[in-house]
Order: C-alpha cells, then sequence, then structure tokens
C-alpha cells in the first residue's frame, strides 16, 4: 500500500477499532475528488471517523450539525454591510473549508440541502451573485440515520448522485467493543492523534490518481456494468453515465492505495456497490420481494463478463 496513506489509516485506526475498510473507502473518495455518505444507527462512530480522518490531515475541518430550522445561509454564509467601508462583505459559512461534516444532513430541510449541491458539484459558492471558490481541496463526508424517520427530510436523488460513496458502518464485534472500552477508559483517543501528512502533500495525491491508467477494455467493462442496471427487470430507474465516471475515479484511487499505476477488474468489481447502490432506484413489487439494491448489483457483476488482457513480455 502507498506509504503515506498507510501512514493515515493507521492513524485512523487508533480511534476506530475494527473499520479499517471504512477508513479505506473514505481515503479513496477524498483522493477522487468525490464526497462520502455514511449512512447507518446512532452510537456506531459515523462522527468519530470523519473527525479522525480531519485530525489526520494536515488540512481545515468545519462541522455542520443539520437541523430543521437550519437556513442556507447559515451554511453558505452571507453577505453583511460595513458601515466602515461602505461596502458588503462576505462572510463565509461552515461550507468553506477542507473536510466538512454534514451531520445528520436528512434532518434539514430541501431548501438547505441543496444549498449543498452546487459547493458539491462545483466547489464553489454562489451568494448574491458573485461565485467564490472553495479551498482545495474540498470534502464532505455527510452522516445519516436510516431508521429514525420522524421529522426527517429524505435525500433527493440529485442529492445522492453527488456522493461517489456511500458507507455503512456497522456494529463492532464484541472484542472490537471491548477495545473501545479499554481506550476510552481514561481519555479519549481522538485527542491523542495529530497530522501525519500536510496540505501539500494530500493535494500531490490527488494530482496522482489522476495519473493511474485504465485501459479501454475496463472503461468497456465500466460502462458495461451501468448499462446492465438499466434493463434490469428489478430496476426502475438504473445508474447515470456520472456514475461510470464515478466508479472510474474511484477504481483509479483504489489502485493508488495499493500501489499500482493502473487499474485491474477488481478495483471495479470491488468499488461497484459503494458507487453504484445509492443511485439505484427499485421497483416498488420488487422491494416487496425482498429484492435489494445489493443483490441487484451481485447479479450485475456476475452476468457482464471481466475482461481479460494478457500481457506478454517482450
Amino acid at each position: 500500500m502507498n506509504e503515506q496513506i498507510e501512514k493515515i489509516i493507521k492513524n485512523i485506526e487508533k480511534v476506530m477499532i475494527g473499520k479499517r475498510e471504512i477508513a479505506e473507502l473514505s481515503i479513496v473518495s477524498l483522493l477522487a475528488g468525490g464526497h462520502v455518505l455514511l449512512e447507518d444507527v446512532p452510537g456506531v462512530g459515523k462522527t468519530m471517523m470523519v473527525r479522525a480522518l480531519s485530525k489526520s490531515l494536515g488540512t481545515t475541518f468545519k462541522r455542520i450539525q443539520f437541523t430543521p430550522d437550519l437556513l442556507p445561509s447559515d451554511v453558505i454564509g452571507v453577505s453583511v454591510y460595513n458601515p466602515k467601508t461602505l461596502q458588503f462583505e462576505f462572510r463565509p459559512g461552515p461550507i468553506v473549508g477542507n473536510i466538512v461534516l454534514a451531520d445528520e444532513i436528512n434532518r434539514t430541510s430541501p431548501k438547505t440541502q441543496s444549498a449543498l449541491l452546487e459547493s458539491m458539484e462545483e466547489a464553489s459558492v454562489t451568494v448574491d451573485g458573485e461565485t467564490i471558490q472553495l479551498p482545495k481541496p474540498f470534502f464532505v463526508m455527510a452522516t445519516q440515520n436510516p431508521i429514525e424517520y420522524e421529522g426527517t427530510y429524505p435525500l433527493p436523488e440529485a442529492q445522492l448522485d453527488r456522493f461517489l460513496l456511500k458507507i455503512k458502518m456497522g456494529y463492532p464485534s464484541k472484542e472490537e467493543e471491548i477495545e473501545v472500552l479499554r481506550r476510552a477508559e481514561s481519555t479519549l483517543p481522538i485527542d491523542q492523534i495529530e497530522a501525519v501528512i500536510t496540505l501539500e502533500q494530500l493535494i500531490e495525491l490527488q494530482q496522482q490518481v489522476k495519473q493511474v491508467h485504465v485501459e479501454d477494455n475496463i472503461k468497456e467493462y465500466i460502462v458495461s456494468l451501468a448499462q446492465t442496471t438499466r434493463h434490469n427487470d428489478k430496476v426502475y430507474l438504473g445508474v447515470s453515465p456520472r456514475a461510470s465516471i464515478a466508479l472510474m475515479k474511484a477504481a483509479q484511487a483504489y489502485a493508488l492505495m495499493n500501489g499500482r499505476a493502473f487499474v485491474i477488474p477488481d478495483d471495479v468489481q470491488y468499488l461497484t456497490k459503494f458507487v453504484f447502490g445509492h443511485r439505484l432506484i427499485l421497483r416498488p413489487e420488487a422491494r416487496y420481494e425482498g429484492v435489494t439494491e445489493e443483490g441487484v448489483i451481485e447479479s450485475v457483476l456476475r452476468y457482464v463478463p471481466v475482461p481479460v488482457k494478457r500481457f506478454v513480455q517482450q
């Protein structure tokens, strides 16, 4: 594994016990220039994961606690009149940062949720007709609770599509939970970790991801997977071309993480469920029959032939 990325993961593991895969996927999204939606029940460490990642990087960290009364201006910022200069000055909101935690994103109104759309897609915000670029890198990790629907606003498809990956934390094993108690007995581990890479090193890693080679047969494989979801009789709405691009970028980042300068089919197969899962809309009758997005993706992966290319050394 890439040495710098391994340092970040090991730093996160000081706080998050048994969540290496979640840490790896979060870093994949960060390196690919995407965003992550963490979904699971309360108390499994969603917010702590984001905090651990942000503290491991030499970047600025902002947190937005989404509530029903939150306004778009509370997220983006406002223009305030300065009587000394006789001009309006922009006061940035918490969205202006490198790592942004959007905590319980489904608890705020659709109007406020939409305030994130431009920033997540364009890395900019518009205030009073003026476009303001956000700092680079810009990475949003949002959390939501899928169990408690009272007083929540489900994310629209357009918003879900802005997230490169959707990840579920899951409960720890008995041994892992005992270790969590042991580490938290006297002090919180999150207070002990420090940054292990600089902002410049992180930006360099993101540039290296763009140089990872993707063979034409791998691109054809990704497109075949996407198109197969559109013709599945269990699926009402398949994934879009944006999902194909997202899967390719995620595969590039995953390849770099594993010390390779090229993408292999295994990268694509592993990441497909995390990239496609939240972009599929199943037919109501399919859900009634117990069909899940994960099940559809597994069937798609079995159906589409895996590309095989033999390289003969001259």
